[in-house]
């Protein structure tokens, strides 16, 4: 973990309710496809957490979605503001045991840390796949930016305005793969459990309170235990979860 002062170098909407924040920082602490920030707002006592969607060098692309005040605060944030941040949160996806062709499944705004974790897997050689689940079009964000790195992107829609009528898991259970990889909310967690034919990883959405472990009120219960969300994942392994 590293806290920095992080220019904002973009922050634009990319749907109704999702946007997309660059911000110019060392993103050397990022080690892991699936880590996160969390962001102190002007105006609010509590961090926001926000996952790390890209990130080279010298920048980290973070996309999220207005869901309360701190979030429709950050919309009106511009470029060349600085806002302290603490980079490099949570343990990652673990890339090691992907097999050769995962499968990578996002639902809304659970979409941003898989196109990292896509970018690296492509790096190794892989050869992933890309489930994208939305309620309808107008919700679609990053289609685009994961079909130009040239793998196979399917979109659902609940009312199927775009893509395969449904849910992630009416592609799912006719696709083969070699792992799993996900981020989303938890009923399309718990139907993938339902369906996925091999192992994978969940990284779980839970409500933060300091981001680094130390208030425990991001616990989620596991075979091992009660486990923080922030500190032991967001990443958690399938067979380790109690649902």
């Amino acid at each position: 973990m590293h806290q920095q002062l992080c220019r904002v170098l973009q922050n634009a909407a990319l749907t109704d309710a999702v946007w997309q924040m660059r911000l110019e920082a060392d993103a050397a602490s990022v080690t892991a496809p699936g880590q996160f920030v969390e962001l102190k707002l002007p105006g609010f006592y509590l961090r926001r957490p926000i996952s790390i969607c890209d990130w080279d060098g010298e920048s980290l692309t973070l996309l999220y979605k207005v869901v309360g005040h701190g979030t429709d605060a950050m919309t009106r944030i511009r470029p060349g503001h600085h806002l302290d941040a603490l980079v490099g949160l949570g343990n990652g996806y673990d890339l090691t045991k992907s097999g050769d062709a995962p499968l990578l499944i996002g639902g809304g705004v659970g979409v941003p840390p898989l196109y990292g974790l896509c970018k690296a897997l492509l790096r190794q050689g892989k050869h992933p796949a890309v489930i994208l689940g939305f309620n309808t079009k107008d919700e679609i964000f990053y289609e685009a930016e994961f079909r130009a790195l040239g793998v196979p992107v399917h979109i659902t829609t609940v009312d199927g305005s775009c893509g395969t009528k449904g849910f992630v898991t009416d592609v799912m259970k006719d696709l083969s793969y070699t792992y799993f990889y996900t981020c989303g909310p938890g009923p399309m967690f718990r139907a993938i459990e339902k369906t996925a034919q091999t192992s994978g990883q969940y990284s779980f959405e839970e409500r933060m309170g300091c981001g680094f472990g130390a208030c425990m009120g991001c616990s989620i219960e596991t075979k091992l235990g009660a486990r923080r969300v922030c500190k032991d994942g967001p990443v958690f392994e399938r067979e380790a979860i109690l649902w």
